[in-house]
């Protein structure tokens, strides 16, 4: 979050100026972290205990997760949960840079948790357009779609909307617009605006895109375009919201779609 308008967009940070209260408090890493914690653990647990695939001595994960997994082994690092204490070490390093206070109002984590359902609600909205004028786009373009193992059951695929939540999210918002930010803004010098329109405009195409690792995944580009505007969305939210609100916002409208 920016404490000013106008300022660099860092990971993670609003590029709006809001007043002192809820607004501003929702966007500040350390109430996100208290949201996205148990969301992160119940991933964790559920990969390791839970799923079908874990049942049988196998791994399943969000490609996102498997993914950065790859990125730290490039240095040499491996762990199974290497990519929750990337997560978790990026929030709380932010926090310490920002010098806030170590205290966090739960109402605000109840409140971004209120807002984070109703902000997932647009998407489910764009679906059911989507599939009610072109048919099927909807149906099958939850973001949860991108695993490393085909899913089985309403539980395993509960588990992967978690994950996808909070590691899509971690990368294609939070690390991706940082780099937007360096690349665009600190060395290209472009307007704050053209910044911002890239951003969101990118990265919901390459958010679009990257399901296609997973081997499955059959071109349609009804779906592929679903995708994108989903990502874009989730995007705009980021700007204006941060990254705890726009990751439980995905976690939320996957899992919904996942019940219905």
């Amino acid at each position: 979050m920016t404490r000013a308008a106008g300022a660099p967009v860092n990971a993670g940070e609003s590029i709006l100026l809001t007043p002192p209260g809820y607004l501003q408090r929702a966007t500040l890493p350390l109430p996100a972290l208290v949201l996205l914690l148990p969301m992160v653990v119940m991933y964790e647990v559920g990969t390791r205990y839970f799923t079908t695939a874990a049942r049988h001595g196998q791994d399943q994960q969000i490609i996102a997760f498997s993914k950065m997994q790859d990125f730290f082994h490039l240095f040499g690092a491996t762990g199974r949960h290497l990519p929750a204490l990337a997560v978790v070490a990026s929030l709380l390093a932010w926090h310490i840079a920002r010098n806030d206070k170590w205290r966090v109002d739960l109402a605000t984590v109840v409140g971004m948790g209120i807002e984070s359902l109703v902000l997932s609600l647009p998407v489910l909205l764009l679906g059911f357009l989507i599939n009610r004028y072109f048919a099927l786009a909807a149906t099958s373009a939850t973001p949860t779609s991108a695993l490393t193992v085909v899913t089985d059951g309403v539980r395993d695929r509960l588990i992967m909307d978690l994950g996808a939540g909070v590691y899509e999210e971690f990368v294609f918002r939070l690390v991706l617009f940082a780099l937007f930010s360096l690349v665009l803004k600190d060395l290209l010098k472009l307007h704050n605006g053209v910044v911002y329109l890239l951003m969101v405009v990118l990265s919901g195409v390459l958010f679009s895109a990257y399901h296609y690792w997973n081997p499955a995944e059959q071109w349609v580009w009804r779906i592929f375009a679903f995708r994108a505007l989903a990502g874009a969305y989730f995007g705009i939210i980021f700007l204006f919201r941060g990254f705890g609100v726009t990751a439980a916002s995905h976690a939320f409208y996957d899992i919904i779609i996942t019940l219905l």
